[in-house]
């Protein structure tokens, strides 16, 4: 069945930024907000948009994201004739290989685009925090002739040279992108968020994946040749909240934003809802003596401690005498009497020990040495341990370098 646009989303990052909280997940998968997963962001925003028909291509450690995704019917995506499809690299007659890069994973997939002969395609990314009508750039890409449309917003001066840099005419054609360039000419940074015409970018895949020597990537591949060649190219600018969350910082920062309602990551706004595939569980319960202050927690945690600016996920359990401020605290967490955990990331089923303490607050550390405390996931902090500001334990609770 024709459709106008089917959007990809490129799901396969192993987030090796994210260090132990991704060593056996996929980063779409990794768990935000207490609610939801990184993924559920662009899958809503498609649904929201109107976009039935997504492609969701996976690589590394997929069966926590397959699991989750299911047949898409959270998101409203399980349409007979379209809906969500899981998308792993696979053998064909001339052989078997991962995906080389973001263009060759659609280069790889040209067959289910070519199923559903859509006009146009909508690539996105798996690993960002933000909400955006699709539809509004897609109408932008069609009323002006455009063969690629790249998602674009301002960052701050100091700190374009980390971005992909569009330079743009009057009229937001697009005439120069640069990548991470040290002098910008321009503070317009790309999101990775690309609407193309089908046509115009089957035919260059085609071309990059004849080329030995490309890296078989969007932006480094597919837009300079696509500029090189004068298509028409455009820069949408949007205005809203976006936080690409591939790093441990960015990753609590995000999770700190949904705290703050001037952020402007509003998630009760019910004009625009995020889907998630959560299980059913009991309400939450606070105990006689819980304090909780400025925080979010979800359904089937049990607090009975005191928990401040902390985001705790379903399932957390904060004991009597515990204490948990600045932190995120995945799902299964528990933090047992008297332990102390600030400003850190907890991953999914960890245990933090009676008495034990989990970071430290900057102003208690030498501003050098400070940074985020994070534990993998199944890591067991022994009763009466220290684990210092920066430091980071995989599941065994061994110290990795960060």
């Amino acid at each position: 069945m024709k459709k106008e646009c089917v959007a990809m989303l490129l799901a396969g990052g192993q987030g090796s930024r994210l260090r132990v909280l991704t060593e056996e997940m996929a980063k779409p998968a990794v768990p935000f907000g207490g609610k939801y997963r990184i993924i559920d962001f662009p899958l809503s925003n498609c649904a929201n948009s109107g976009i039935d028909t997504v492609g969701v291509l996976t690589q590394y450690r997929p069966l926590e994201l397959n699991s989750y995704i299911g047949s898409g019917q959270a998101w409203d995506l399980d349409y007979s004739d379209g809906g969500v499809h899981i998308l792993p690299p696979y053998q064909s007659a001339a052989g078997a290989s991962w995906f080389k890069g973001t263009a060759n994973a659609i280069y790889q997939n040209m067959g289910f685009l070519d199923l559903y002969d859509p006009d146009y395609v909508l690539i996105l990314s798996g690993d960002h925090v933000y909400k955006m009508n699709y539809a509004k750039m897609l109408d932008f890409h069609k009323a002006r002739g455009a063969e690629c449309t790249i998602s674009v917003m301002e960052v701050p001066w100091d700190e374009a040279s980390r971005f992909g840099i569009m330079n743009v005419d009057g009229d937001d054609r697009i005439t120069e992108f640069q990548e991470k360039p040290r002098e910008p000419k321009s503070n317009l940074a790309s999101m990775g968020i690309y609407v193309f015409s089908w046509k115009a970018l089957r035919a260059y895949l085609c071309a990059d994946e004849e080329d030995p020597n490309s890296e078989n990537d969007f932006g480094k591949n597919i837009i300079p040749a696509m500029l090189s060649a004068g298509e028409r190219m455009y820069a949408y600018r949007f205005s809203g909240y976006w936080k690409d969350v591939g790093t441990l910082e960015s990753l609590w920062d995000a999770n700190m934003d949904m705290l703050s309602p001037a952020s402007g990551l509003d998630l009760l706004d019910e004009s625009w809802p995020i889907y998630a595939n959560t299980r059913s569980s009991p309400a939450a319960y606070l105990g006689p003596r819980a304090e909780v202050r400025h925080s979010a927690f979800n359904r089937g945690s049990e607090i009975e401690g005191t928990v401040e600016n902390s985001v705790l996920s379903q399932g957390v359990i904060v004991e009597e005498g515990a204490s948990v401020s600045y932190s995120v605290l995945l799902p299964g967490v528990r933090v047992e009497r008297g332990a102390q955990v600030r400003y850190a990331i907890l991953g999914e089923n960890c245990r933090v020990g009676a008495e034990a303490r989990v970071g430290a607050a900057p102003e208690d550390c030498d501003p050098d040495a400070w940074g985020l405390a994070v534990l993998a996931p199944e890591c067991d902090v022994a009763p009466g341990r220290k684990v210092k500001a920066g430091i980071m334990l995989n599941k065994r609770g061994e110290e990795r370098a960060k």
